[in-house]
């Protein structure tokens, strides 16, 4: 039974009851959020990005970011400032910055996305990919990135 479905907040979340999603860059574990723990000032995400993927230009009006690279190595962006980023490292990405991650290894990439706060108005996020300058920093080498 789901969270959703039993309405009583999670206190510890695992492999069965984390929500996952597949996006076109990789699958997406939804450790903590609102409508699974209850949480209102934390979200938490593991995502395993394919090699040659990616979470093209994109921001989040009303939240902060810290992505933490556990495994492999990312791309990270952050405005127009570019950093590889290994296992250990990660970039704290303020409210209103565009940023973006990339795994361009031809390894599998694992980070965790902590934002906050979980709960906010507005939209989650806002992508900006097609517009300049993020469309002319990063070409896409194709569409499995979106």
């Amino acid at each position: 039974m789901s969270a959703a479905s039993s309405k009583k907040a999670l206190r510890f979340v695992t492999a069965t009851t984390a929500r996952v999603e597949l996006a076109p860059w990789g699958k997406h574990w939804w450790l903590s959020e609102p409508t699974l723990t209850g949480t209102k000032l934390l979200t938490l995400v593991r995502v395993t990005m394919r090699p040659g993927t990616g979470h093209r230009f994109h921001y989040h009006p009303t939240r902060e970011e810290i992505i933490y690279v556990v495994d492999g190595a990312a791309e990270q962006w952050v405005g127009r400032e570019k950093r590889r980023l290994k296992a250990g490292e990660c970039a704290f990405i303020p409210p209103n910055v565009v940023h973006a991650i990339f795994n361009s290894s031809k390894k599998p990439m694992t980070f965790l996305a902590i934002l906050s706060p979980a709960k906010a108005k507005g939209p989650f996020l806002v992508d900006c990919y097609d517009d300049e300058p993020w469309r002319s920093l990063r070409p896409p080498r194709s569409r499995k990135g979106r």
